[in-house]
């Protein structure tokens, strides 16, 4: 089953500030997940399920230049409610919330975490809320 890929403008804009060649191969990935399916797609360690507080999200991970890191945060949408659902064949969604980059060997902090959370949070009450789903 493909996936429909939903890019948040949070992650737009960081696509946006991201080397040409980072954001062309992370949209490349986000596509390649989305047609293969996020657990059937094996990238290398482009594509990992996230664990901790980020338990249940996934990410896009690449190296650009300099070795600097860049992460897209992905959630998956399954029930895909509101907007889109408009038969039960409509396929559900990978939402690509936010991005974030950072130096070679440092790691991302909670309030990092947190921040990208509360978009994702966000998507999805906005969505529950237009369906009636309070």
């Amino acid at each position: 089953m493909n996936w429909q890929l939903k890019v948040l403008p949070c992650a737009e804009e960081f696509l946006w500030g991201c080397p040409p060649r980072v954001q062309r191969l992370m949209t490349d990935i986000a596509e390649s997940v989305a047609w293969s399916g996020p657990t059937r797609f094996s990238g290398g360690g482009y594509w990992e399920a996230m664990r901790g507080t980020m338990r249940g999200w996934f990410e896009i991970r690449c190296t650009g230049p300099g070795r600097e890191q860049f992460r897209l945060f992905c959630m998956l949408d399954a029930e895909a409610p509101g907007e889109r659902k408009e038969s039960d064949s409509d396929p559900p969604t990978i939402v690509v919330v936010a991005g974030l980059r950072k130096p070679h060997r440092t790691i991302f902090s909670e309030r990092d975490y947190a921040q990208v959370r509360v978009v994702g949070e966000a998507y999805f009450a906005h969505i529950r809320q237009d369906c009636g789903d309070n």
